[in-house]
């Protein structure tokens, strides 16, 4: 989008009537200090996800349309109304890729594995962090680019590892602090279970045909059980009423349930079956679950996942079961403000002042010395060729920094060898009476009492 600048912007430019570019709607920039929540997320992510034994994978934001197509199913909105596609330039044979920016990421994962033959030693747990993209109404808590966090665990069977899933999710949300959620789950049974209950659906609704809504009538035939998952209050009674699809499962699948069931109650995991919870994608099958949250509106949703046995097979691979979840970013660093969570932002151990220009060689010098042992140091810069402002000025972004100690490389301390290291925080006399000088020559001597 293009923004005209006004008469005042236009005077101060070299260049007149440029119109100031802004970024696409629904996506959008993630700056600092703000950027330091994101990479305190990422950081406890990533910990956590090694203590589990879950290894990184990263796959390409583009993709073959029709990996999505097949992965995610053709009568789903994503598929049909959200996805960002597009023709690329054709080849020199005249041939174009018909591409897509990925909307979800287990479709990509189970491509790569499936390509790479990651699963021929075994199953692998793997997971992800990176920006999805879909085209919907840009609203709090639900953006056109968005980022997502998934666990994929892959060629594993038993209800131990959903729950597994489960547990890494829940000790993420004691890492952050987080509260104030719920667990549903619920069990989706198997393809020929769900064939059956299909068909009773379809006839419940068609009785109730005149309570149905148009997006309930278009999905009546193609994808019924995302009826149960409207959030229509004139359809809740006839919702309420449908057939369950718990009620279709046979020994297998319900044995599957009980022993995730067991599991969470070892762990003192509470959760509550939700025989509604259906989830938007073809591949699902057995345990789906979600953590949701009363503090977002309504986007209640945080954490959703479920077991998709039959992906790796409908990719063109050799059939392997698999589970996983994923998590929106925005969202859960939106439910830790609402908590009234904190996140310690990072500020730099010391601030550098430097009264004259002619001090910047040695500053600098000694500057690069402490980063390389591991101190974080912020130096004072002129903001043009001007001198580089008193030593008043200089103090107050020092402090502003919230940096715990200032480096002062004035000229009568460079004279001794040596830089005043005065602390920042705490008493203000008690400060000035435990200024010090260090010597320039040897600054690993004494580098790590400026670390926090």
């Amino acid at each position: 989008m293009l923004e005209k600048l006004t008469s005042a912007d236009t005077e101060k430019s070299p260049l007149a009537k440029v119109e100031k570019l802004t970024a696409v709607k629904g996506m959008n920039d993630i700056l600092p200090p703000d950027s330091a929540r994101w990479e305190w997320l990422e950081e406890k992510v990533r910990s956590l996800m090694g203590r589990y034994a879950y290894r990184n994978i990263r796959t390409p934001i583009l993709e073959h349309t029709q990996l999505f197509v097949r992965g995610i199913g053709e009568v789903t909105d994503i598929v049909e109304k959200e996805m960002y596609s597009f023709d690329d330039r054709a080849d020199k044979y005249g041939d174009r890729d018909h591409l897509t920016m990925r909307p979800e990421n287990t479709a990509s994962v189970v491509r790569a594995v499936t390509e790479h033959n990651l699963l021929y030693d075994g199953g692998k747990r793997l997971y992800y962090m990176g920006p999805m993209f879909r085209r919907e109404r840009p609203q709090r808590g639900r953006y056109r680019q968005f980022h997502q966090i998934g666990a994929e665990a892959l060629g594993f069977s038993g209800p131990e590892v959903d729950a597994e899933l489960i547990l890494l999710a829940a000790a993420l949300w004691k890492e952050l602090g987080l509260t104030d959620w719920r667990l549903e789950i619920n069990s989706l049974g198997q393809p020929e279970e769900r064939a059956e209950h299909r068909i009773q659906l379809i006839a419940h609704f068609e009785q109730h045909a005149d309570a149905l809504d148009d997006e309930a009538h278009r999905r009546l035939y193609t994808n019924p059980l995302r009826i149960l998952d409207s959030k229509n209050p004139a359809m809740k009674a006839v919702i309420e009423s449908a057939p369950r699809l718990i009620d279709f499962l046979g020994s297998q699948s319900l044995a599957h349930f009980d022993g995730l069931k067991a599991i969470l109650d070892a762990n003192s995991i509470q959760w509550t079956v939700n025989p509604r919870l259906v989830r938007g994608l073809d591949y699902y099958n057995l345990t789906v679950f979600e953590f949701m949250t009363d503090r977002l509106g309504a986007q209640g949703t945080i954490c959703a996942g479920g077991r998709y046995d039959y992906l790796m097979e409908q990719m063109g691979g050799k059939a392997a079961p698999a589970v996983g979840w994923a998590l929106g970013v925005e969202r859960v660093l939106e439910l830790i403000r609402e908590q009234g969570e904190t996140v310690a932002l990072s500020v730099p151990d010391a601030y550098a002042v430097i009264p004259e220009a002619s001090n910047l060689s040695v500053a600098l010098q000694t500057l690069q010395a402490l980063r390389a042992a591991g101190v974080s140091v912020q130096m004072h810069a002129r903001l043009s060729t001007e001198e580089m402002g008193t030593m008043k000025s200089q103090f107050k972004k020092a402090d502003g920094s919230g940096a715990r100690f200032a480096l002062i490389f004035g000229a009568s301390e460079l004279a001794g060898g040596c830089v005043a290291v005065k602390p920042l925080r705490g008493d203000k006399a008690e400060a000035a009476q435990a200024q010090t000088l260090q010597p320039l020559d040897n600054v690993l001597a004494w580098a790590h009492t400026l670390r926090s």
